[in-house]
Formats: C-alpha cells, structure tokens, sequence
C-alpha cells in the first residue's frame, strides 16, 4: 500500500461510522469494461408499467363537479349523516367591503384545515360563515359612490344604500371564498349577516339583558373621538403612532394677587415679595384645548420654587416645579430666571386663583383654582398641569372627584370643539367675539391649532413652543389622528364584570399561549366600554328622550316596549316610524304631546357589539352536551385581541346571568380554544401596499396575474398547501420564490400519489393479494413503519394545529423514504417480476397503503386532490361520495417496529456512502451508470465484534437483496484476512455480464437473450 493511502485510511477510520468508504483517490475501481444497449420494443409489452387515468398535471379546484363534492354539498351531507360529537368552529365575520386580500385567505383556509380534520375524524361539523355589515366604512363608500357629503344626504337614502352596498359585497366575497375550497353551505339559512334582521334582534336582547344588569348608563365625558369617522371610538378602536408630530408650547398664567379668600399664607408672601406678576409656568402639547381650560392641577407632595430675575426683579416671578428645573434651564435662561426666590409644597399652592390666558381678550371671565392632584408627576411638563375636562380622562376624573363638575352634565364643561372636530361658535365666550372668528369652524387638529398657537402669541403668553413628535391615537380605520372630546356617549360597565371574563379565560386554551396574556391585558386595563356611535347605518341604540327635563330613557320596561315593535316591523323602523309609538304608556303624561316633548335616540352601536354577540347563534346548538362552551374553536388574526375575542368574551359574561347560567355555575367563555394568527408580508418582510406594488391576492395565485410568466396560475390548492406550511402564529411572507417552493412540493405529493395509482392500476389492492408482515422484507416493513409514524405525528400535529409540522413530517416521508428509497429500490419488482410474484405483491401492498394513508394525511389540505385521487379509484361509481364521507382508517399498530428502523440504519448509511462510490467511478468514466455496476463488499474473515453494518451484510435479513437496496446490478461480499479493522471497503467495478434488454440490469451472460430472471418471468 502507497504510503499517502494508508494516512488517508488512517483518517477514514477516525471518522467515519462503521463503513470505510475510499475517496475519490483511494477507490479502487476494478478492471473490466461495462456494456450498454437499448432496450427492443418488442419485451415493451412484457413490463408493468404504471398504467392510470390521473393526469401528471392538473387543477382538480377547476372541476365543478369535484369542487361541489368537497364543498357545499359535503357539508350538507356531513350535517345530517355525521354521527360522531360535534365540532364547533365559529366564524368571525369579516367586513363585507372589497375585493379579500391574502389575510382573509390565510384566515378561511386555516379554519377550513381544522373543519375538515375534525370531519375525517368521525365528527359532526357546524361552521356557519358570517359577515360584518355596518359601520364607518361601508358609510364613507357609499358618499363616494353617491358623490355627497354626510349632511346633504338623508339618512334614510343612506341607510338603503348600505344595504344594498353591503348585499353585493357578501355576494362577491361569497364567491372568492367558495375558489378556496371551503367547505360550508353558503345558502341564505346557512350564513349570517349582522345586518339580518334576527341577527339584530338577538343583539338588541342581549342589549336589553346587560340593561337589566345595570351595566349600560349614559355619560357626558371625554372619550377618544375621531372627525374623520365624526364618532366616538372606543379603545380597541385606536393604533397608536409613535412619531405623531404635535406643536407644544409653555404658556404662563397669571395668579389672581386680587384674592382674599381660600389661599394660603405662603402664596401671599409671594405676592407681597413680587415686584411684577406672579406666573404660572405650564407645558400642554394640545393648545388648542386650551380655551377649555378649568384649572391647573399641581401635586400636594412636590416642592415648588418661585424663581425671579436678578438682572430684572420687575419681570416679576414664575413658578415651576423644583424637580424640573433641570429640564426647563433652557426656557429658564431664555425668561432670565436666575434666582429662587422661595420654596414651598404643592399644598400650598392648591386653592389660589389664576386668570384665563384670555383675560387680556375677555376680562369678563372669572379667575379660576388651582388645585391638588396625584396625576401630576415630577417626570415631565412644569409640575403645572393644564387641566381640561372636556378634553383628558385625568381631567375629568379629578374635577369630578372635587365636586366641580356634576356627572352626566353637559353643561358644567367647557367644550368649543364640534363633531368634525372645528372650533365652534361658543369659543367666543372664552377668547372673545373678534378673535373668535380667527378660529370657528378651523380643524383643531390642522388650521384650528395654528390659528390658536397665533392667537396666544398674540396675547403675549407663549414663553417657547416647539414642534413636539410623540405617542399619538389614530383611528384604525381612517388612518387619521383622533382627540379626547367631551360628548355624550353610552357606556358599559366593565369593571363589575372583567373578573368573571378574567377567570373565564383561565379554562380556555390558547395556540400560541403567548396570545393568553395579550388578551387578559387588554380586559383588565379596560373599566368601561363606549358603545354608542354617531353614524347612520348600524344597529340603533332605542333610547328615547324626554326633552322637558332632558332625560335619557333606557330601562329594560322601554326597551321590552321597543323591542317588541321591532321584532314586528324591523330595527329600520326606530328610524322612520314615529316616536308617540315607541314611548310606552306608563312614561306618557297626560297633558303632553308626546311628538314634543319626545324624540328617539339617533346613536348606533359600536360594530364591536355588533359581531361580538355573534356566540348568540350558538345558544342551543349544543343543548344535548352539557358542560362545553358554545364554540369549540375561534380563530382570527393577532389584532383581534381588542376587538372580537374581546367583545366576545365581554358581552357573553355580561349576559351570563340572563338564562344561561345553571344554579352555581360560574362565567364561561363563548369559546374553548382561541388561535390568534399573525399577518402576512411579502418576501422582503414588508406591508404590503399599493404604493410599495407588492401586493399578492388570492385571484393572483389561483389564476396569475397579467405576466404569467411571472406570476403564473397556481390554483387554489397551492394557496391552500402555501397556508398549511407556513407558522401562521407569527408574521408570514408570500411572494413569488416561496409560491414556486410550494407549488414544487404540490407536484410532488400529486406526482407521488400518481406513481402510487399508477402501479396499483387505479384501483385498491384486493386483500386475497396482499402480503402479511411475516411474508415482507425488512425495507417493506421499514416503510410500513415509517408510515405508522408519520400518520400518528400528523394526527397528533393536526390535534395542535400544527399544520406545517404536518408538511414537514409528509415531505420528510415524500422525498426520503419514498422517493429515494422505497420507489427507486422497487421499480425492477414492479416492472418486470412476474404480476403475481411475491415480490411485487409486497411492494403493491405498501403502496397501496402508502395511498390510503397519504390521501388521509393531505385532504384537509389538499381536499381536491384528494378527491380527485378517490374519484380516480371510483371512477366507475357514478355516484362517488366525497373522500370525507369515510372516517380516516389508521394505519395498524402491529407495524409500529421500532426495532426495524434500528436494523435499517446501517443499512442506509451503506447505501449513502455506496451511491457516494458509485457517482465517483462515473465521473471517471469507469461505468456509464449505477446498474453497469457491481459493489463488492470487503469485510473482515475473522472479525473481533460484529458491528451492526457487518451482521447486516453478513447476517442481516437483506443481505441477498443488498443489489435491489444499492440499485447495481450485483453485490459481493469479499471476506478478506487482511481486513483486521471490522471495517467495510467498498471497491466499485464495472459489471462482469451484460445488459439484459428488458430489466436493464447487467445480469444477462452475452450468449443468452435475457437474463436468469427474465427467461424465467416470462417461461422462455
């Protein structure tokens, strides 16, 4: 041996496993020469080929026939003939305006997946498609269409426009989702609208329950409201933006020095030691709010200093914060405050009067109070809050809490903003008649706010003001930044019921459990919810005022009065029909004329409320199991968090009382499991958007865009596989590389079920040609349990709904036991031994289970292919049920051989390191192919232990079929004396004998016509 050899097999044995595979320059290729031919047509006829009607290549979402099979009409059948338990899946509506975009594919598609795996499984399915069909957008759509504004348009024009919008739009959304093969009844009766009449009276009783329980009132107080919707919104209804531009300004107020009474004697020793004014120094980043000004707040515990100039004692003294000093030194130096004059607490402070900033402008108005507060920090502003009722939750709170402002009294606040969100005329009593025209009718958010930013420069109080970016709400459904506006809104009391929906929640299980603490975060953090909205089309709040005392009537008496009209006549009659019939009797007074003295509500309800009582269908779906919540499974995307899930959960707690608690029975939540999905990016992991042209649709994908070449048809069932592979917990990407991955992996599922159907002929194997365990081979029975794994993995996987765990498992098995193990090591017995040979019957009855449980696997994914693949095995039963109409038939336990799967092991690696020979003795030229080939295997004569690799080839249950599992045309085991190692040389030579013209292998001796095997298969 040359020296170089013996340290490169000196390395091999350190690293390599129990075979010693020579490299390239060790290999010993043997002498000889290998021969090739062409294969005569006339043994053609001898071969079994694989003989099937399935297509290489087609798009089974295509046939009607089909596609009505697996869908509507499977539904239907499943609903009355199903007789397992049943499976709730209930649909949140998703809003019934435009074309549905890829989320709503991703969304549909993976609640088709769980459906139709709960139906394999034995169960009885309900799922019922809905449609969220009132609210701001399909309002704002229909001025468009209308080319009006809001005000020249009647309600009533509006209201039959939106509904015929909303009509057509459910239809076309109907139709996209029935092109993703989704299986539901998409008639009248098997869908939902929020706009149906009964879905509105089930909202309105529900409505009427919470009413019953108290939690519904009525308040005038600030609550976040949008001028692009002209509504109030809730919280949920809000995304914050951090980069918000504001302009912020410091702004002095002047100490009333003219009050007796109510301060303290400190802050008269500091009027007495001035030699100017005394000053107010306060930040607000919302001067516009600051005509609605009502006091200033300061913290009882802070210190306060009263600063003075040293170079100008007559400037007076402005007071700040003692814990901001840092922060204003800039402003401070600017002002040329350089010296305290005195400290003192914040309490000291509380009580004394200030002037309106306007005083100069209107010197009728009245001083107004500092007062104590605990909202007021060291960590930011002055230490000087300006305090605005009408426009901050704080605000409102505090005033309320001193008694200075009276609940419910619209009155008692100063608010000069309208509902677009302009200046209104009443802000003349604060700034006065001429300034006032600078700013009436000006958006406070854009032309309002500057004209107000120049009307306090004007009057000589802004000290700095700078352009201010920030954390901001911005209505989620204009894109546009709202503000905080007293108004008089509806509310619910969340407070008496957040508890029970917290503890609610602790039985329901969450995928990703992470989402469990979004959700409970976003209930605790809320005490009340702003239910009323002032659009047109919706749900009406049935209020009824009486204007003599200007009360608001709302009790469950008025609303059983209503409702029972309602029921009768529609929820669109509270709009048109006249009030004298809605006002029952015991609230008409004998004297009164009722069309004067009353008027309806004109608010809706906030569409949360609407889709949020959508768990009110399922009352009695479930009358006969006890115990379980209404649905099953919710699922929709991460957003829903603040807005259905919760909505859900709230008004399901809030009614749990009215008729459906048992005696002792605690709150429970609608749903039993909650699968919260993540957003869908494009490749580069951006939004997807019409400005950025990287928008993929559903159409797109299904039938390709203008450029096929580009954006090629890749049908429904693409998508589908596209949904089932990603992890749609977290954010996903499609574009064009992933969708040609995934349409790659789709043709080879199809192509590996064809193979399939193809050597079975197109039809099951009958069970008298089958081959008992016993009777197979160790690689049969390997596969067989391969097989049992992966069903049970992917079983387990769908029971999580971990669908692309389920891809991963099945293509895992696709490409390396099938295909380049199992069906390229059986070709020869499935062409060419004899079609009823032991051997061949062994590979058909693998195969034939392969089919059965591949088919099982894929069709909640892949439901058209696996029909198709079904239909394709029924082909003359006219009357074919669908694939689903059979429960999935598992794979027999008796294969579950943990032991085969260690047997094989060294086996494969043999078979890894023998092609690894094999392709580099065909690059050097000295065979044309695998099969010119024969492998001898060189193993130790006396070996000192018998590793697994050498009981394998000398002992193993393969080792006279090691040609079939290395693909050549002969195997040899060489025992050599000089091999002391236990180790295994493979030595890769050209074939001793010829090619035979029917098998291909190079086993025929050159004087005969065939080979042994050949002659005998077909008896000449």
């Amino acid at each position: 041996m040359r020296p170089w050899l013996a340290s490169h097999l000196t390395l091999a044995r350190n690293t390599s496993r129990d075979v010693h595979v020579l490299s390239r320059h060790a290999t010993r290729f043997l002498p000889g020469k290998a021969t090739s031919g062409k294969a005569p047509s006339e043994y053609g006829s001898t071969v079994h080929l694989p003989q099937t009607s399935f297509p290489m290549r087609n798009d089974p979402s295509k046939d009607e026939k089909l596609r009505k099979r697996t869908t509507s009409d499977l539904y239907k059948w499943q609903w009355e003939n199903a007789k397992g338990p049943l499976f709730v899946l209930h649909d949140g509506p998703p809003y019934a305006n435009g074309d549905i975009h890829i989320g709503h594919a991703l969304n549909k598609i993976i609640k088709d997946i769980i459906n139709r795996f709960n139906l394999s499984t034995g169960k009885r399915v309900h799922y019922i498609p809905g449609w969220d069909c009132h609210g701001l957008p399909i309002e704002n759509k229909v001025l468009k269409e209308l080319g009006k504004e809001l005000h020249e348009v009647t309600p009533v024009t509006i209201r039959a426009e939106a509904e015929k919008y909303a009509k057509s739009q459910v239809a076309s959304q109907l139709g996209q989702f029935r092109e993703l093969g989704i299986m539901a009844d998409w008639s009248p009766e098997f869908t939902y609208r929020t706009m149906d009449h009964e879905y509105e009276m089930r909202q309105l009783q529900i409505f009427q329950e919470m009413v019953k329980r108290g939690l519904i009132y009525r308040h005038y107080r600030p609550v976040h409201y949008s001028p692009s919707s002209r509504s109030a919104l809730a919280e949920a209804e809000l995304e914050y933006k951090d980069k918000h531009k504001s302009y912020a300004v410091f702004v002095s107020y002047n100490l009333d020095t003219s009050q007796r009474d109510g301060i303290s004697q400190t802050m008269r020793s500091v009027i007495e030691g001035s030699q100017g004014s005394v000053q107010l120094l306060v930040f607000t980043t919302t001067p516009w709010t600051l005509s609605a000004n009502m006091g200033i707040a300061v913290n009882s515990e802070m210190t306060y200093v009263a600063l003075s100039s040293s170079s100008d004692p007559t400037k007076g003294i402005t007071i700040v914060a003692k814990d901001r000093l840092d922060y204003l030194k800039d402003i401070l130096v600017d002002m040329s405050l350089d010296t305290t004059v005195s400290e003192f607490p914040g309490s000291e402070l509380a009580g004394a009067h200030y002037h309106p900033l306007f005083h100069s402008l209107n010197p009728a108005q009245a001083s107004l109070q500092i007062v104590p507060s605990d909202h007021v920090t060291p960590d930011t502003g002055t230490g000087l809050v300006h305090c605005a009722p009408a426009h901050g939750q704080e605000d409102y709170h505090l005033f309320h809490s001193l008694g200075l402002i009276p609940a419910s009294s619209p009155n008692s606040i100063l608010c000069h903003v309208d509902g677009l969100g302009c200046f209104k005329p009443d802000v003349a009593e604060v700034v006065g008649e001429e300034a006032a025209k600078e700013l009436v009718g000006k958006s406070v958010l854009d032309e309002g706010g500057k004209a107000m930013m120049m009307l306090l420069k004007r009057v000589g109080v802004v000290r700095k003001d700078m352009p201010y970016r920030h954390r901001y709400p911005y209505d989620w459904k204009t894109d546009k930044p709202v503000i905080v506006m007293a108004t008089s809104q509806w509310f619910a009391n969340l407070e008496a019921i957040k508890e029970d929906a917290i503890a609610a929640l602790q039985k329901v299980q969450f995928v990703p459990e992470q989402s469990r603490n979004r959700l409970e975060s976003h209930v605790r953090q809320r005490s009340e919810w702003c239910i009323s909205r002032q659009r047109v089309w919706g749900v009406p709040i049935p209020a009824l005022y009486h204007l003599p005392t200007n009360r608001a009537i709302l009790t469950p008496s008025s609303l059983s009065h209503i409702l029972s009209i309602l029921q009768q006549k529609g929820t669109r009659y509270w709009w048109d029909g006249p009030v004298e019939e809605f006002v029952p009797a015991e609230l008409k007074v004998e004297g009164e004329n009722v069309e004067e003295c009353w008027k309806k509500g004109t608010d809706t309800m906030d569409v949360w409320f609407d889709s949020g009582t959508s768990w009110s269908m399922l009352r009695g779906v479930r009358e006969r199991e006890t115990g379980k919540p209404l649905a099953d499974v919710c699922l929709e995307g991460s957003d829903q968090h603040r807005g259905w899930f919760q909505s859900q959960l709230l008004t399901a707690i809030s009614t749990w009382s009215g008729g459906q608690a048992k005696d002792g029975e605690k709150p429970r939540s609608p749903y039993g499991t909650l699968l919260t999905h993540g957003m869908v990016v494009d490749e580069n992991g951006r939004k997807m958007s019409k400005s950025l042209g990287n928008i993929i649709t559903p159409k797109t994908v299904i039938y390709g865009g203008k450029n096929k070449a580009t954006e090629p048809a890749y049908g429904a069932e693409t998508l589908r596989l596209w949904v089932a592979s990603v992890d749609y917990t977290g954010e996903m990407s499609i574009g064009t590389k992933v969708l040609a991955r995934t349409a790659e992996t789709h043709r080879k599922i199809r192509n590996t079920l064809r193979f399939c159907l193809g050597s079975l002929e197109d039809r099951r194997l009958p069970e008298e040609s089958k081959v008992s365990k016993e009777e197979m081979g160790l690689v049969s029975r390997y596969v067989m349990h391969r097989l049992y794994v992966l069903e049970q993995d992917s079983r387990k996987a769908y029971e999580a709904y971990d669908f692309p765990r389920v891809i991963a498992a099945l293509s895992q098995f696709l490409y390396d036991t099938l295909s380049s193990l199992y069906i390229t090591i059986t070709k020869d017995a499935l062409y060419v031994e004899r079609k009823d040979s032991l051997a061949r019957r062994e590979v058909l009855t693998v195969l034939d289970q392969v089919l059965e449980t591949l088919n099982s696997i894929i069709a909640p994914i892949l439901p058209h292919l696996a029909e198709e693949v079904h239909q394709t095995l029924h082909r003359e039963d006219e009357q074919v049920r669908s694939v689903f109409a059979k429960p999935w038939s598992l794979v027999s336990p008796e294969w579950y051989e943990p032991q085969v799967e260690e047997e094989m092991k060294p086996l494969l690696e043999l078979r890894k390191n023998v092609k690894t020979s094999l392709e580099e003795a065909r690059k050097a030229g000295t065979i044309p192919s695998a099969l010119a080939a024969e492998v001898d295997l060189v193993v130790p004569a006396n070996p000192s232990s018998k590793k697994p690799i050498l009981a394998a080839i000398l002992d193993g249950p393969e080792r006279d079929r090691l040609d079939k599992l290395l693909c050549v045309s002969a195997v040899n085991v060489v025992k050599s004396d000089s091999r002391g190692d236990d180790l295994v040389d493979i030595q890769i030579r050209p074939s001793s004998k010829v090619k035979c013209p029917r098998c291909y292998l190079h086993t025929r001796e050159p004087e005969e016509k065939l080979c042994k095997r050949c002659t005998e298969v077909l008896g000449v």
